[in-house]
């Protein structure tokens, strides 16, 4: 047996042990049973006969457990418990917030598909359905949104009144108090209906059914708090605002430096223990008209009036606006679009203990109170905002793109055109398709706190992508502000989605990977959680067999991404019978390779990962679109895979794959051990990367779907508000659409009319008239393009106003009468005119 054998079938035993993780005492038997085949038979090569020797003995040794233990496990674990990055108190908090869904099965590295695709469709019940229909379909029928983006900056009292008539900002409070009780899916489906609307309505119906008071009295109020707010807020008797934000803590909210100290003081005429508050917030949504502050601070206890601890941490309370020293009501004035947003200060503001939400029992436990409703809250609020721009965009988009013509063509025929619209359709379904069925993990009892960083991320940068493509391809359309453009205020204002609820940048770098990979991994926490334990003995002895499983669990990763690469991914597991196997195929070998790279990366530099963002937030997109292109493949499977949407769902996959190859590739070239990622490489990439970016063919196919009222088309904006309505461009660009697709055949009938020289080459009315007159097209035929040549023009032209609307001169000129009517009255009577 020659030594080039001995080493193909070493590495193949290898591979092979590590693929099906055999126990180390079947590794020993392996090798040994090499050892003798080639002592017997083989070239008799020292060099292979002491590798196969040393290998047969390491592996005999770590087989024996008291030898394992003592001269492996132990060290390791000593080592592992000083090289464990420091952790907050805030950023365990973190950690601990939420369960483990979907993200957790991509970091074993074999995905259970049947877990996914059995997890329950997004499906809205009847009575959400009608509630749909009903009053926010009303709702949509009442907004002019430029009216309350230019000139009101508030809610009418019209809106207003149905808003709180039917209850809108209850919907995630209990029936049993008087809320809507909205499953995660409903609360989806309406605010994206609401956020298309714009900020001010969005933000108004949003924040109050996300991250605030309501979702917190509801999981942690006392009964006595629940029994006399949550009635209120769901008759929006009661506005609620939260504030959190604070000038020097505003990422890091673990710094928050509002304090509340407990002490004595007045109260309603009697002397009782309370919190003496000082804060000083911003940012604060809905401030300026709440009529009662969520409010989140940290609490101390220098006198140990309630017990025995001096700082408590952060305490999550409920004050009301009429308290006495709380200055509220100014507001700030966001970019794009003008939703109430302001400061909320206090300064030695004294309230009772029991304004604490959940009563003096829930002091210091703040944090773990956010945390955990902003797992569930962002998964919904955000991500439907994005839903929303970015299903409004196609459905504006597509339709001018089909009606706006140059050089005799529409527009949406140039391939410059096609390949911007065909982003916009297939991001704009991978928008929904991980909004509609993380908000469904949510229906079902999840809390899944990565994938909410995922979705605020990702969701948001894709709607500004939609939205430059957008504007892009509606050209002037969209340059020129007024009741008739439709995307101004949502590209005006991304830069806001971009930045609350955690900023992108940190969301990118910090949380997605930095938390998932302690969160969801399927053996880091258990570790974390030994490396504390107080009975060392017991820990190291429970290490020991945590850890060969987790070195077992690596190993059989890189064999799998090895044998997957090798084979383009054909001998990863998949669901049967499914259209869509290939790309299952393709994510179930990507999963193994980003599990193995995971244990890697933070083996190789520990803590130092924690610094490294650029590295970690990559890891984190690799993460990210494995999960996001797992849900595209849901949603279709969900929707009866429809052979129209193969196109849009087979893009997706594609610029999601390409997307984490070149994260991938990226790590790899900037890995601090340059050895190690070649070798990285040969495992991950074995046949080279072949994963590439949507074809133009695909491009094209995408654009022909869209520009036209097809059946996928209808599906991707079904989110939307498109009736005809007299606030809503987008009810009139559907319908010219549709009469642009019945008329092109007499379309088609006057250029051939005109290049035959029938008639002259004109445009517009004045070509219909020629074609009437010479007999082209009948008295009815011309009825029918004159009225779609008038909702043309009217869609194609743009605003335009009386100079004075926009000059300052006119209210400086009243200014100025004012303050002389006010001095002549001054002099005439000696008191000062008000």
């Amino acid at each position: 047996m020659s030594g080039v054998t001995v080493f193909i079938i070493l590495a193949v035993g290898v591979v092979a042990l590590a693929y099906k993780r055999a126990r180390l005492k079947t590794a020993a038997m392996a090798s040994a049973g090499l050892f003798v085949f080639y002592f017997l038979f083989g070239s008799d090569v020292l060099f292979w006969e002491l590798l196969l020797f040393v290998s047969t003995l390491f592996l005999t040794l770590l087989s024996m457990d008291d030898f394992r233990k003592t001269w492996v496990s132990r060290p390791l674990f000593n080592f592992y418990k000083r090289a464990l990055p420091p952790i907050s108190a805030t950023e365990r908090e973190a950690i601990d917030a939420g369960t483990v869904w979907w993200e957790g099965e991509l970091f074993t590295g074999k995905p259970n598909w049947k877990k996914l695709l059995g997890s329950g469709r997004p499906e809205l019940t009847d009575e959400d359905q009608a509630f749909l229909a009903g009053p926010v379909e009303a709702l949509c029928e009442m907004v002019d949104p430029w009216a309350l983006h230019f000139s009101a900056a508030d809610l009418p009292d019209n809106i207003l009144a149905h808003i709180k008539q039917h209850r809108l900002l209850g919907m995630i409070i209990p029936k049993q108090y008087g809320g809507l009780e909205l499953s995660a899916v409903a609360q989806a489906a309406v605010m994206t209906r609401v956020y298309g609307l714009g900020g001010i309505v969005g933000n108004f119906i949003g924040v109050p059914n996300s991250l605030g008071p309501g979702e917190l009295l509801v999981k942690y109020g006392t009964a006595a708090q629940k029994e006399h707010y949550l009635p209120r807020l769901a008759r929006s008797e009661e506005i609620p605002c939260f504030a959190l934000t604070a000038p020097l803590a505003g990422s890091d909210a673990g710094a928050i430096p509002d304090t509340g100290v407990v002490c004595k003081g007045q109260w309603e005429g009697q002397e009782i223990i309370g919190m003496r508050l000082n804060f000083d917030k911003r940012y604060i949504t809905l401030a300026p008209v709440a009529t009662l502050v969520g409010l989140a601070f940290r609490l101390h206890d220098p006198e140990h009036l309630i017990g025995e601890t001096d700082d408590y941490g952060i305490t999550c309370a409920l004050i009301p606006r009429d308290t006495k020293g709380l200055d509220i009501g100014k507001r700030h004035l966001p970019i794009g679009d003008p939703f109430m947003n302001g400061p909320v200060r206090g300064q030695d503001l004294f309230v009772p203990l029991d304004t604490i939400i959940g009563g003096k029992e829930m002091a210091g436990k703040g944090w773990r109170m956010l945390v955990n409703c902003l797992s569930t809250g962002r998964v919904i609020s955000l991500p439907s905002a994005a839903n929303a721009i970015a299903q409004n965009a196609l459905a504006a988009t597509s339709a001018y793109a089909r009606i706006r013509q140059q050089f005799g063509l529409p527009i949406g025929e140039f391939e410059g055109i096609q390949k911007p619209l065909a982003r916009i359709a297939g991001l704009t379904y991978i928008i929904n398709a991980g909004l509609m069925h993380t908000a469904q993990a949510v229906a079902v009892g999840a809390k899944p706190s990565v994938p909410s960083s995922i979705l605020k991320y990702h969701c948001t940068e894709m709607a500004r992508q939609v939205l430059m493509d957008a504007m892009d391809i509606n050209a002037g359309k969209t340059v020129v502000k007024g009741p008739k453009n439709y995307l101004a205020a949502a590209y005006e204002s991304m830069p806001v989605a971009i930045t609350v609820e955690g900023a992108n940048i940190m969301t990118r770098n910090l949380m997605i990977f930095g938390q998932g990979a302690i969160r969801s991994h399927p053996f880091i926490l258990r570790e974390m959680a030994l490396a504390e334990h107080k009975d060392e003995k017991r820990a190291a002895a429970e290490f020991d067999a945590l850890l060969f499983e987790h070195i077992g669990f690596t190993n059989a990763n890189a064999a799998r991404a090895l044998v997957f690469g090798l084979s383009a991914s054909r001998l990863a597991e998949a669901p049967a019978n499914s259209p869509l196997q290939r790309y299952y195929q393709h994510l179930t070998r990507l999963s193994a390779a980003f599990a193995m790279l995971a244990d890697v990366s933070m083996l190789i530099m520990q803590a130092s990962l924690k610094r490294k963002e650029m590295i970690s937030a990559r890891l984190g997109d690799l993460l990210s679109n494995l999960y996001l292109a797992s849900l595209v493949l849901k949603q279709h499977e969900d929707q009866g895979c429809p052979p129209t949407d193969e196109p849009v769902v087979e893009w997706a996959c594609r610029y999601l794959l390409h997307r984490y190859q070149q994260a991938m590739h990226e790590i790899l070239q900037n890995f601090p051990n340059r050895v190690l990622a070649l070798k990285l490489r040969l495992l991950v990439f074995p046949l080279g990367r072949h994963f590439n970016a949507p074809a133009d063919a695909l491009e094209r196919k995408i654009a022909a779907l869209v520009l036209h009222d097809t059946a996928t088309r209808r599906r991707m904006t079904a989110g939307i508000f498109s009736a005809l309505s007299p606030y809503n461009p987008i009810g009139a660009l559907n319908e010219a659409m549709v009469m642009a697709d019945t008329l092109a055949p007499l379309e088609a009938r006057l250029k051939a009319a005109v290049k035959e020289g029938k008639i002259p080459s004109l445009l517009g009315m004045a070509l219909i008239n020629a074609a009437e007159e010479a007999g082209v097209i009948n008295k009815d035929e011309a009825a029918q393009l004159r009225d779609y040549d008038r909702k043309i023009m009217d869609i194609i032209h743009v605003d335009e106003f009386d100079h004075d609307a926009f000059s300052r001169r006119q209210a400086v000129k009243k200014t100025i009468r004012k303050k002389a009517a006010r001095k002549k009255t001054t002099k005439k009577t000696g008191v000062a005119a008000v």
